[in-house]
């Protein structure tokens, strides 16, 4: 009696689990850009990946001309 009692609780929680998973939303993108900008909103950047960014965001030269100014000038 004991083993069908634990059986029936692991199955209800996994029923439980099953029910979570099938409750996420349903989003319905516009376009490419829509679905990576939500995407970006729910996925966290690793801390290594933001500092290398960040790094190589500062090392870039602020206001670069276009190549046809530097062409010409």
């Amino acid at each position: 009696m004991k083993y069908e009692k634990k059986f029936r609780q692991e199955e209800q929680q996994q029923v439980s689990e099953n029910q979570l998973q099938s409750q996420q939303t349903i989003h319905d993108f516009a376009t490419p850009e829509d679905m990576l900008r939500f995407d970006a909103k729910q996925t966290m950047t690793p801390n290594s990946v933001a500092e290398r960014l960040n790094r190589s965001l500062k090392n870039q030269p602020r206001l670069a001309q276009p190549w046809w100014k530097r062409l010409f000038s």
